[in-house]
């Protein structure tokens, strides 16, 4: 009979698969979760009896779950609903076209293109004498203003578009994202009587849902079996204690809760929208579905629209969570991004003063033209040039502010990510993918993260002998007690599955540690699932579950050879586990004494010898308990009046039995040890925070590479470490620390506290002018404050707890350490991705600010049109970013320090080439507007005076526009290098991304000259013009050569001599804390007060200790002012300050 056709309707079967009627309606259940403590249990045991009784009205087994069959499980989702909170829907495109028309540039340009079009329909009459000129302007009013108006609205509709498609795109890649990590989220569910694991979203009520440390509970429920099951609640009540759940006074499970300690079942009750986290999300308006309340309150609205009413609590409580929808959220922006919006501030400043002076000057210079030389009377004509010249003006704004450079971050990023999967990296947070280019020290664990997490049992020391290999000649006894209590002393969920291919080693589930002790009472001859059958875990009497400060693992089962008998089967670190027995059984089965000189010998003899061979080494052990009235033949044997209180660990873990010490082996992963080699070579600290002992841990971070036999490196243990960075008093000091972490590189038996302590250490210093930052990995639930403390934190996808995947910036899904490598290369990339946007940026902005302030100075008119600058900036921001943006990572990257956290984006290379670059281009711009009747057969349309002549297309100013364009698009192909490289071509053909938008360009900007007439303002160019702007192009990559050319150095002493012309810069604010560029006038205000307070402060240092050493003065301060303690010194001693006062 098949699985599907086991009945279901007793306590003891699951649910046949047939149409059936649920008796308790979904409000029933949620008023029933809504309960608190045993008011849930009692309002059970009142209206439906037990739990079993529960279980059988939704159709359901507490022991065996529902059928599977897929009729159920849609009934079931039918009448109680899916296990997902619907996401809000996603914005369409013109959404997202319409937020970029929030642009104030872009709203300005439109509103002057629609007012140029309404003037260019104007023509007064009979205002101007001069008939040839009027003649002249009317024929240019007619024909080309609105053609520019109108050109002009239409590049920004594509301006719009193209932003809007892009910021679509991006938003789509996210929602893969999010559906990527949570396809990713698996539960474990009884169904048909057997355990499977199943997507979350897959959970309907009824189901019988398996939970154990460190687990996200997945659904509401109750309890129906605990094993000193202890929940995390602070998410959802904001209570910070610790609740044990049970199924007799606190059994109500809720959704989004933690597993901190135990495991447990429980039978669900709510899901998705009707869970407690679904009602609040819903509440906020965090979800993509409108409850009934919501329809009510809009149809109220509606009726009494000024009406303010206050009807009950509730009602309250609605309307201050309609008051949190309205709060702005602030967005969390990184260290890369916060630097970025202070960069593009500055250079939006310095456009706008550009833009002002250019349209001062232009309508200066026409007024002074016109209405002194000329003579010529006011005419309502001239409000189109003024109109036209304030046009020009935006648009220099709009070419000098980068708003490509956001777009190139979110698209750097996106594309990084989305290649990051590929490298087994999930990205939760998109800064953390930047930040981890500037990654300087990873501390790392070494289980499953350095090595292979295929763990066997290769040595054991069992009837006081050791064995190099599994002993088959076991006596009865021992063989018995070691297989019951690897077996049942273990989570049920980890087990081995045979796999089809001959010769392949079984497949390890669960934990791996558990996985080798199974596999170890396999080959000594017993089978641990039929031990587990006669010992289901819902009999079991008591569990200490393994946690880091436990490092072990107790369960208490009854004895089922002696009637009220109890025993305890323990295993965990040797060490842990030794100090707390006090016998020992021999090769024959006796109970052995096991006093102190016989633990070290044990430890020294074996333990240690396992450790240096790099073995993880367990001991197993057990203890009985029976009534007095038994006969007291077992001196290990405790003997009770009455039954133990099984909550008191101390009490029930002691004088144990001593089975066996087994030697794990765990290899090394073969690539491991040249990922840290490129670590330590790229400038990346690696250290080792394990909890295996000492010698373990040296052995595996010696076969790594992270410690060489010459290096002189600090290896500790917990205790020793603890001792260095403490005082007198306890406390732990940071000055201590700094003696301790620069050196430290491998910490064994380590507790997640000590990981904290660590990593914050670390963090916090301030032995570097950088602040160092730190990558951490972790996969228990209590490493998740070490992963939120650091500035990444990696959580294995494998192994991982929900709770450290929650705390995690970036999940490893194949837990292996060559993938942080991998990420770090990536964060790199993103870094040098931005770089590159900006040289290439930055010296176009350069170009074209300067270029049209000069130019509206002498010439009285802008070379480069509204229309044709809104291409340029088409052409320097969207697509820019997105050929830049795109560039994939190489081992190069890792063959060089990490950027400093304090450095500037703009490094020495950089500003090299971005002024080298524009120092040609304006070369080249002002020789063809000033000289090109000496270069070409074309005539220079600035020798007229004339503004009409200036506005028309010419031959003269299209050179002008295509040389500047051509230039642009080859120092592009420039732009891909910044660290000093000559083959500005490699890897280029790596990034088709970047040909396409290039080739894009190009064809664009002949197709713009040739056919682009008015509306672009130019005309058709000859094959030789296009020769000599093609050969002025190319000329962009020969002076990139000569730029390459230029030493570094050269340019650090040009900078040098400048910064020392200047006068004390401002004291450095650390920028994590740095404010938005965004802020108000009071926070602005706020800053610098700060800033002056920080001053006053560092003067007063400086006074007060002025009479101490000269060099405890210079020691002392750590202020960060570019201005050394010497010179404040002197400036002080030749003050008329009366120092000594």
């Amino acid at each position: 009979m098949s699985d599907q056709q086991q009945v279901g309707t007793s306590s003891h079967g699951p649910v046949r698969a047939r149409e059936f009627h649920f008796k308790i309606r979904v409000h029933e259940l949620k008023e029933l979760i809504q309960l608190k403590g045993a008011d849930a249990t009692d309002r059970i045991r009142l209206k439906y009896g037990e739990t079993d009784t529960l279980a059988n009205l939704l159709h359901t087994d507490t022991v065996n779950g529902i059928c599977d069959s897929q009729d159920q499980l849609r009934q079931r989702v039918n009448v109680y609903g899916k296990n997902e909170i619907p996401p809000k829907p996603p914005k369409t495109i013109f959404q997202f076209a319409f937020e970029a028309l929030q642009d104030t540039t872009l709203v300005m340009l439109m509103i002057c293109a629609v007012i140029s079009i309404s003037l260019s329909f104007y023509h007064p009459e009979g205002e101007i004498a001069d008939e040839e000129y009027r003649n002249r302007v009317k024929k240019d009013m007619g024909n080309l203003e609105w053609v520019e108006g109108a050109a002009i609205m239409i590049a920004v509709v594509v301006v719009v578009f193209v932003t809007a498609f892009n910021d679509w795109r991006k938003e789509k890649q996210f929602r893969g994202l999010q559906d990527r990590i949570e396809s990713d989220n698996l539960a474990s569910v009884i169904r048909n009587g057997r355990m499977v694991q199943i997507n979350v979203k897959d959970i309907v009520v009824g189901d019988i849902c398996c939970v154990k440390y460190g687990d996200l509970i997945p659904a509401d429920g109750i309890v129906t079996h605990s094993s000193d099951l202890r929940i995390d609640e602070s998410s959802l009540t904001g209570e910070t204690d610790l609740i044990k759940k049970n199924g007799y006074d606190n059994a109500v499970l809720l959704s989004g809760t933690h597993v901190m300690e135990g495991s447990g079942q429980f039978l669900v009750l709510a899901v998705g929208l009707n869970s407690q986290t679904g009602i609040i999300m819903t509440l906020l308006g965090a979800t993509g579905e409108e409850t009934e309340s919501d329809k009510k309150k809009k149809h109220e609205k509606k009726k009494y629209k000024n009406l303010n009413t206050h009807t009950d609590q509730e009602d309250g409580q609605q309307s201050n969570l309609d008051e949190e929808k309205k709060k702005p959220k602030k967005k969390h922006r990184s260290v890369l991004q916060i630097k970025l919006g202070k960069l593009a501030l500055q250079i939006g400043y310095i456009g706008m003063l550009s833009a002002f002076f250019t349209f001062l000057i232009l309508v200066i210079r026409m007024s002074i033209e016109e209405f002194l030389i000329k003579n010529r009377p006011w005419s309502n004509l001239y409000i189109k040039y003024i109109i036209s010249y304030l046009i020009q003006g935006i648009t220099v704004i709009v070419v000098a502010v980068p708003e490509g450079l956001p777009l190139a971050v979110t698209l750097a990023l996106a594309f990084a990510v989305r290649r990051m999967t590929k490298d087994n990296n999930l990205v939760r947070h998109l800064d953390a993918c930047e930040t981890m280019g500037n990654a300087t020290t990873i501390c790392s664990d070494k289980t499953g993260t350095l090595t292979t997490n295929r763990m066997t049992v290769v040595q054991c020391w069992l009837g006081d002998r050791l064995h190099l290999k599994i002993p088959s000649d076991i006596s009865p006894k021992l063989k018995d007690l070691i297989s019951k209590s690897a077996s049942i002393n273990s989570n049920y969920t980890s087990r081995l599955e045979a796999v089809n291919v001959e010769y392949e080693l079984p497949k390890q589930i669960g934990n791996k540690t558990e996985c080798a002790l199974l596999g170890f009472v396999n080959k000594i001859g017993a089978s641990y699932e039929a031990i587990r059958a006669e010992s289901p875990s819902e009999q079991f009497v008591k569990v200490f579950t393994f946690n880091s400060a436990r490092k072990m693992m107790s369960t208490v089962v009854k004895n089922k050879q002696k009637p009220g008998a109890y025993r305890l089967y323990s295993k965990g670190a040797s060490e842990m586990v030794l100090s707390k027995c006090s016998w020992y059984l021999n090769s024959e089965g006796q109970l052995v004494r096991l006093d102190e000189d016989k633990i070290q010998s044990i430890i020294h003899s074996v333990i240690e010898p396992m450790a240096m061979d790099g073995l993880r080494t367990i001991c197993v052990a057990y203890k009985d308990f029976e009534a007095k009235e038994q006969a007291e033949i077992d001196p290990s044997c405790c003997y009770f009046d009455e039954e133990p209180d099984w909550d008191i660990e101390d009490h029930v873990v002691k004088d144990l039995v001593c089975l066996c010490v087994v030697g794990i082996e765990d290899p090394v992963r073969p690539e491991v040890s040249d990922a840290i080699h490129k670590c330590q070579t790229s400038g990346v600290v690696v250290r080792m925070i394990t909890g295996d002992n000492i010698n373990t841990a040296t052995s595996i971070a010696m076969k790594c590479g992270i410690i060489k036999p010459s290096d002189d490196y600090l290896i500790l243990e917990s205790k020793d470490f603890n001792k260095r960075i403490r005082d007198e008093t306890g406390q732990i000091r940071q000055h201590l620390l700094d003696k301790v972490w620069p050196r430290l590189r491998v910490l064994a038996r380590s507790s997640p506290s000590d990981k904290f302590i660590l990593v914050n250490a670390i963090v916090e210093s301030k032995l570097s002018t950088n602040r160092e930052v730190v990558a951490v990995t972790g996969d228990g639930t209590n490493d998740g404050p070490a992963l939120k403390r650091a500035d990444v934190g990696f959580a294995m996808g494998i192994q991982g707890t929900d709770v450290a995947k929650e705390a995690s910036d970036i999940i490893l899904t194949d837990d292996n350490f060559s993938s942080i490598v991998k990420a770090m290369m990536w964060g790199r990339n993103v870094y040098d991705a931005i770089a590159k946007f900006l040289q290439f940026q930055l010296t176009a902005n350069f170009s074209a600010g300067i270029f049209s302030v000069v130019c509206a100075a002498t010439i009285q008119a802008v070379p480069l049109k509204a229309v044709q600058m809104l291409w340029v900036n088409l052409v320097m921001d969207t697509l820019a970013s997105l050929a830049l943006a795109t560039e994939p990572p190489t081992e190069d990257l890792l063959k060089r320090k990490p950027y400093g956290r304090n450095k500037s984006i703009i490094s020495y290379t950089m500003m090299k080439n971005m002024l080298g670059h524009a120092v040609y281009q304006l070369i080249v711009l002002f020789v063809l507007v000033y000289k090109i009747e000496d270069w070409m057969l074309v005539d220079s349309v600035i020798k007229y005076h004339d503004i009409t002549k200036l506005r028309d297309p010419s031959v003269h100013f299209t050179i002008v526009f295509n040389a500047f364009v051509l230039m642009t698009l080859f120092n592009e192909i420039n732009a891909r290098k910044i660290h000093n490289e000559r083959n500005v071509f490699a890897g280029i053909q790596n990034n088709m991304i970047f040909l396409f938008i290039w080739l894009f360009c190009f064809i664009g900007q002949i197709l713009i000259v040739n056919f682009g007439g008015i509306i672009f303002a130019v005309e058709k160019l000859e094959i030789d013009q296009w020769m000599w702007c093609l050969a002025l192009g190319f000329g962009s990559l020969l002076w990139g050569q000569v730029i390459s050319s230029i030493p570094n150095s050269f340019v650090k002493k040009v900078v040098r001599l400048i910064k020392k012309k200047k006068a004390e810069p401002e004291p450095v604010v650390d920028l994590e804390h740095e404010i938005d560029e965004d802020q108000d006038a009071i926070e602005r205000s706020k800053t610098l007060w700060m800033r002056g307070a920080h001053r006053l402060s560092n003067q007063i240092k400086v006074v007060e200790v002025f009479q101490a050493k000269l060099n405890e003065v210079i020691d002392a301060s750590e202020m960060g002012s570019v201005m050394s303690l010497k010179e404040k010194v002197k400036e002080l001693s030749q003050s008329n300050v009366n120092l000594e006062s």
